[in-house]
């Protein structure tokens, strides 16, 4: 085990409905690499992850929505699923926390589904991004520039398509959530 992210805490944002190893590989790839994930939802108690379209393993949220502040964190993770980040996109609290880690020029990574909640938060416009196939029209309306790679990194903004993708797209997460803050991450917030 490494100590790359020694010191570095990482917010997951997820709801009922994540896509479960897009959850559990990139928090154990963090806390590999010496970092503290932390879950963050709308709810506390569990939330329930899916397993494609079937219910998957459940996990503790350590914050709620109501208590956290992007001032906490190193860096903010948006795992996928079909019903997180619908739930997500249509909470205030959310967006704004989103928002907040774009203002603060933090590093962001999402994947699947997850940049449903970008959009929303308003912070997709002009950034070279990727994610699931069913949402590349909704990210290219909303003003982002769309590849079909596994991984796109665009300064601190970490973008991933599916699990298919999850081994590289964990290495470039904990690569740059070492690097921290980048300047161009505030261009879009």
């Amino acid at each position: 085990m490494t100590q790359r992210l020694a010191n570095k805490t990482v917010a997951i944002l997820a709801a009922d409905g994540f896509e479960e190893a897009e959850l559990f590989l990139p928090k154990e790839a963090i806390e590999q690499a010496g970092g503290k994930a932390v879950v963050v939802s709308i709810k506390g108690g569990e939330i329930q992850a899916n397993r494609h379209r079937e219910h998957g393993k459940s996990i503790h949220v350590d914050v709620t929505l109501d208590e956290a502040k992007a001032d906490d964190f190193n860096a903010l993770l948006i795992p996928g699923g079909l019903f997180s980040p619908d739930a997500l996109r249509i909470q205030q609290k959310a967006l704004d926390f989103v928002h907040d880690f774009f203002a603060q020029k933090k590093p962001v990574a999402s994947i699947c589904h997850g940049p449903q909640v970008l959009i929303d938060a308003d912070v997709v416009a002009g950034r070279q991004m990727t994610s699931v196939k069913n949402i590349r029209t909704d990210l290219a309306n909303a003003g982002a520039k769309v590849r079909d790679e596994p991984v796109v990194v665009d300064q601190g903004l970490v973008t991933s398509r599916t699990p298919d993708d999850l081994e590289a797209f964990n290495a470039k997460i904990v690569e740059e959530f070492c690097e921290g803050k980048h300047a161009e991450q505030a261009r879009s917030a």
